[in-house]
């Protein structure tokens, strides 16, 4: 690939991970600190914006095959998705959230439910952009050879996004200026869609269709094009198995390190681990063009369920490293190998399409399964604390586990991959 290609790759990628870092992460830190202490209201909000992302991926995917443009869904979505970044700083002015913290003490859920609204706000406008736009562009500019390299490189800028944040932005979050927080990031990705309508260029093969856009919406669906695509629905299901699995504790992992482990210095962790995982996906990146993308899975989800075990029984610091490092190399070599088989498998004429199917199984379904599992979890393992009278629940280490069994399960999925291979 061209130069301006990865740069391309690299710059919008890791801003967007900047964004989904924010969503998936601090937005619930955000609404369990300074609005409502309930695990509940995350799973809710995590699940709304599952549904919300991946309808909009459809809708916008199937666009942009239709018109032969990827560029201006990617660009013009940045900056709106940064526009409602900056609306999150409004909402998170410290007298507004002082009356919404008053109103959740006698039962007003005005603040979770303004907090989830606006949530799927910015996921329209993210998914847009980076679900259906970026991912189909990626699709677009790379191939079979390069593509194992390619998806190691973008599987890295989710951790160097948390890096980054974590280890720079997060004492803005531990001292509540919530404000000035989600506005440079609001400022960053509006800034970043501007940049993009110079960088980004659609690849020249990509071009309008004029098939009918609503038959595309369903097409990913029907019977007769899942009996065609095995390996691609097979691929999806067992990144489906996986994601339940991390959304089971992803979701609730800061509050976890906040309140059960009373970490204060979990940046430092989360930084240690997130290096360390970023190295090893680099490194193995050569290795699944080489040696295919198929043999690396199974090896790479029993390391990452041998590093959620290890979660569920470390409580030191030294410990949480080890084991998360473990943890989050096994998740990073899932995902790059997963990722890229899926593209693989994915027919080239409707990649913009695909992008939507996609999420279905990798983001709807298990942002929508794996909190509520969580959050169950959490309730029943008796962790609360009270705080100006109101219950907190805290999450426990069963999550770990709970995670685990849910990563194993995709070995079924693998192995019928392994049986069509050989037949």
């Amino acid at each position: 690939m061209k130069k301006r290609t990865w740069l391309a790759l690299v710059l919008v990628g890791l801003v967007g991970q900047f964004a989904w870092t924010i969503e998936n992460m601090y937005f619930n830190v955000f609404l369990y600190n300074a609005i409502a202490p309930d695990p509940t209201a995350i799973a809710w909000m995590v699940a709304l914006s599952a549904v919300a992302a991946t309808v909009t991926t459809l809708l916008m995917g199937a666009a942009s095959d239709r018109v032969g443009k990827r560029k201006v869904f990617l660009s013009v979505g940045y900056i709106l998705w940064g526009v409602s970044v900056m609306a999150f700083a409004l909402l998170a002015r410290p007298e507004r959230l002082s009356s919404f913290q008053a109103a959740y003490a006698k039962g007003i859920l005005t603040g979770p439910i303004l907090v989830v609204v606006l949530d799927c706000v910015m996921t329209f406008f993210g998914s847009t952009a980076n679900d259906a736009a970026f991912n189909a562009y990626v699709t677009d500019v790379t191939t079979e050879q390069n593509r194992g390299r390619a998806e190691s490189v973008l599987a890295i800028l989710p951790l160097i996004s948390m890096l980054v944040i974590f280890g720079v932005f997060d004492s803005w979050t531990k001292r509540g200026d919530w404000f000035s927080f989600f506005l440079f990031f609001g400022v960053l990705m509006s800034a970043t869609g501007v940049v993009s309508l110079f960088l980004v260029r659609d690849s020249e093969a990509l071009k309008p269709k004029r098939d009918s856009y609503f038959e595309n919406l369903l097409y990913g669906f029907t019977p007769r094009v899942i009996r065609k695509l095995p390996e691609l629905y097979l691929s999806l299901l067992a990144f489906t198995l996986f994601s339940i699995g991390v959304q089971v504790f992803f979701p609730y992992l800061i509050v976890y390190f906040q309140h059960y482990l009373k970490m204060d210095d979990y940046a430092l962790v989360l930084g240690v681990v997130l290096l360390f995982a970023s190295g090893v996906s680099v490194l193995a990146g050569r290795y699944l063009d080489r040696y295919g993308k198929l043999p690396f899975v199974l090896p790479a989800a029993g390391i990452m369920v041998a590093g959620l075990v290890g979660l569920f029984f470390v409580r030191s610091t030294a410990g949480v490293m080890v084991a998360g490092a473990v943890m989050m190399s096994g998740y990073m070599l899932v995902t790059a190998a997963l990722s890229a088989l899926i593209r693989d498998y994915t027919p080239k004429d409707k990649a913009g399409h695909f992008q939507g199917v996609r999420m279905v199984f990798a983001v709807c379904l298990p942002m929508i399964v794996g909190p509520f599992i969580g959050s169950a979890v959490i309730k029943s393992g008796g962790g609360v604390y009270e705080d100006l009278g109101v219950v907190k629940h805290v999450p426990t280490p069963g999550i770990f586990l709970a995670a685990a069994v849910c990563v194993l399960l995709l070995v079924l999925p693998v192995m019928a991959l392994y049986r069509r291979k050989k037949a």
